[in-house]
């Protein structure tokens, strides 16, 4: 398997999705604090997809 590095908007996604929930898993944004892991792990899978699928 060849892995490639994720373009721009991948890696923005991914950065975006992780401080929702560094900021929700803090209680800074309290309508998101119980979804603070899946939003974590959704931020780690979006840009793992983007490391593992060329071109995307």
């Amino acid at each position: 398997m060849e892995l490639s590095a994720p373009t721009q908007i991948i890696f923005v996604i991914s950065l975006v999705l992780a401080v929702l929930g560094l900021l929700s898993g803090f209680g800074i944004i309290t309508a998101t604090a119980g979804n603070s892991f899946y939003i974590m792990t959704a931020a780690w899978a979006v840009l793992t997809g983007g490391v593992m699928l060329k071109g995307m």
